[in-house]
C-alpha cells in the first residue's frame, strides 16, 4: 500500500514538471524585451486640467477642467474647443483671439492634471494576491514593488508560475515570473523593471500540478 502511494506521488510530481516544461513561456530569468513606446505629442483630453496664463494680464488666466463636450470657458472668449489640441496650438489660438482685445498677448497653456491619459500609464496585478491593484506607473517600479502594493500573494497562489504580460509591437506577450524565489529566497533575477501597461497575473495552485 505504501509503495503505491509513493508511485502516485512520483507520477504527480513528474506530471507537474512536464506541464511546466510545456508551458511555452519564455525563460523567466531573461529580462522581457522593452516595448516600443512611441513618444507622441500630448493632446488635451476630456477631464484634463489646463492652466492658461496671459502675460501681464493675470485676470484673463484660468485653471480649468476640460468639460465632457471638449470645451473650456475663458474671459472675453467664451467657450473654446480644447479637446484634441496640443497645448501650444491651443495657446496660439487663444493668443490670436485675444489679439482683438489686447495688444500682443503672450499666452502659455500647461496641462497640470493629465487625467485623460492616466489609464495609459498604469500597472495592473491580478489573481491570487491580497488586493488586486491598478496603480499609476512610476519610473523605477519593479515586479516586487507592485506585489507588495497588492499586499503580497495569498496562501493559494502558485507564485512560482506568475506571469508578466507586456505589450510588444501592439500585441501582449507573456513572460514567466518566479515570485516564490523573489519573496522566499530573495532571488531577484525575475524582479524585472516594469513599463506602463504591464500586467502581472498570479494563478491559483492546482491539484493536478501537485501544488495542493
Amino acid at each position: 500500500m505504501m509503495s503505491i502511494t509513493f508511485i502516485r506521488m512520483g507520477l504527480v510530481a513528474i506530471l507537474g514538471l512536464l506541464i511546466t516544461a510545456c508551458s511555452g513561456l519564455p525563460s523567466s530569468i531573461e529580462m522581457p524585451p522593452a516595448s516600443e513606446l512611441e513618444v507622441e505629442p500630448y493632446e488635451i483630453g476630456l477631464g484634463d486640467t489646463v492652466t492658461v496664463h496671459v502675460w501681464r494680464n493675470p485676470e484673463l488666466g484660468q485653471s480649468i477642467v476640460v468639460r465632457p463636450d471638449g470645451f473650456i470657458s475663458l474671459p472675453l472668449m467664451g467657450d473654446v474647443k480644447a479637446e484634441g489640441k496640443k497645448p501650444e496650438d491651443l495657446a496660439s489660438e487663444i493668443s490670436d483671439t485675444l489679439g482683438e482685445y489686447i495688444r500682443t498677448p503672450e499666452v502659455t497653456v500647461m496641462v497640470t492634471s493629465p487625467l485623460s491619459k492616466e489609464f495609459r500609464n498604469r500597472i495592473r496585478i491580478t489573481g491570487q494576491v491580497a488586493s488586486p491593484q491598478s496603480v499609476a506607473f512610476q519610473p523605477g517600479m519593479t515586479v516586487l514593488d507592485v506585489v507588495l502594493m497588492a499586499g503580497g500573494v495569498t496562501d493559494f497562489a502558485a507564485d512560482s508560475r506568475a506571469v508578466l504580460h507586456r505589450q510588444i509591437k501592439g500585441e501582449y506577450q507573456s513572460f514567466g515570473l518566479d515570485l516564490e524565489a523573489i519573496l522566499t529566497d530573495g532571488d531577484m533575477r525575475t524582479n524585472h523593471g516594469l513599463q506602463p501597461g504591464d500586467v502581472i497575473s498570479v494563478p491559483r495552485k492546482q491539484l493536478f500540478r501537485g501544488e495542493l
